[in-house]
């Protein structure tokens, strides 16, 4: 007998009705004869709405406080699905993070999964029950509540892929797959029926929110199959695997932006030896992840330092730089705001030299200026004002023919 985990994003059981359509395809699954776990994330808007609660509180809340307050929204979720499917006549059980075995590092909310004890989930399943999982948490060795960080629900259910050796994980969301960039704002954004391991992994890094950067990781790394696809209709979405096997003529395979991106120079920094590692050094200690790093030595003594950054980060990053000035030695920071980030992805970059050259020209061409770049063999990253990231995405998307992508849905 086959294990099949699933996953259902907010929207997929925002309300009762929605839930019980869930526990139908959950059915489903189950009447072909395979063993189902099910990972849910929180219904609908509800993390928002407890993180809307605290920030009347206090504007620096405790991580660990809001690990207690978010943990508690995919619990009311497993329950209603887990009631929903002993109504249909199927035997269930709803388990919270901890209670499913899953141990995480001791850092409050963006932990990562150290380990998953199985046992309690395999006897379940063992005696015909559908397991249905709280996503987004779990608890470390010492017994703290831990988040994953938003989007965590993605990692939960493929890390209980690999944990239980399940044939595939199948994450249901409100779209029909990945595609080639948003279509909320891309007109021209066409589903894609297959991408990469590493191509996803770029994309959901680069903004791409339809699944979440861990989750990738943990796909590749124990070579879990994944497939995208819609909660509601019942076509075939979009599969995630070693190699794409269909479309290899495209050099770009998609085009991902985030706004609210901030660039933090640091200025006169006086080791010019050790400075960059320093200041990378104390943010990572703090949990503050920076992306886009450009180093210019202004003389032999001195270095001026770039990073892009969150908004989300910035008071805390500045906060933790300014603390440790004497010891890092620099003069001042200065910050700029209202930037985004526009990348191109794809794995032919490697065999096609110039791509790189042809963005820039066509992003030029738009009078878009192009303040900070980031590349690797399979993307190229620019930061530009955030009023022009719509428009930058768009021409790109365009001129790296992506409108012209042809995709023909299968009806399940």
């Amino acid at each position: 007998m086959s294990i099949i985990v699933q996953k259902f994003g907010g929207t997929s059981v925002g309300s009762v009705e929605k839930i019980q359509n869930v526990a139908s395809r959950i059915l489903e699954e189950k009447n072909r004869g395979n063993d189902v776990v099910v990972v849910v994330s929180a219904m609908g808007k509800t993390t928002d709405a407890l993180v809307g609660m605290a920030r009347e509180i206090t504007s620096r809340p405790s991580k660990r406080e809001m690990d207690m307050l978010l943990s508690t929204g995919e619990q009311v979720t497993i329950s209603l699905l887990t009631m929903a499917l002993i109504q249909a006549g199927q035997e269930a059980i709803s388990y919270t993070g901890w209670q499913a075995g899953i141990e995480t590092e001791s850092v409050h909310s963006n932990a990562r999964i150290i380990n998953i004890h199985t046992e309690k989930m395999t006897a379940q399943l063992e005696s015909g029950k559908v397991v249905i999982v709280a996503g987004f948490q779990g608890m470390t060795p010492s017994g703290e509540i831990t988040t994953l960080g938003r989007g965590g629900s993605d990692t939960t259910a493929v890390a209980i892929a690999a944990a239980l050796k399940a044939d595939r994980c199948d994450i249901y969301t409100d779209v029909d797959g990945v595609y080639s960039s948003d279509p909320r704002y891309i007109k021209g954004a066409r589903k894609l029926p297959s991408i990469s391991y590493d191509e996803m992994l770029e994309l959901a890094n680069l903004g791409a929110g339809v699944l979440h950067p861990r989750a990738v990781e943990f796909a590749k790394n124990y070579q879990i199959p994944l497939e995208v696809r819609s909660s509601l209709e019942k076509v075939e979405g979009t599969y995630i695997e070693e190699e794409a096997s269909m479309e290899q003529n495209l050099v770009v395979r998609g085009v991902a932006f985030e706004d609210e991106i901030v660039r933090v120079t640091v200025f006169g920094l006086g080791n010019a030896l050790t400075g960059l590692s320093s200041v990378f050094t104390t943010l990572a200690r703090n949990h503050l992840n920076v992306d886009i790093i450009i180093q210019s030595q202004t003389d032999k003594d001195t270095t001026n330092l770039s990073f892009s950054i969150k908004e989300h980060d910035l008071e805390e990053a500045l906060s933790v730089l300014e603390k440790n000035q004497d010891e890092l030695g620099f003069t001042h920071i200065e910050h700029e705001r209202d930037l985004a980030k526009v990348s191109i992805v794809g794995s032919g970059m490697i065999s096609n030299p110039g791509v790189a050259a042809e963005m820039f020209e066509v992003l030029a061409q738009n009078d878009i200026i192009v303040k900070m770049v980031s590349t690797s063999e399979i993307k190229v990253s620019a930061v530009v004002d955030q009023v022009n990231m719509q428009k930058a995405a768009g021409v790109l998307h365009t001129a790296f023919k992506l409108d012209a992508v042809k995709v023909e849905e299968v009806t399940l």
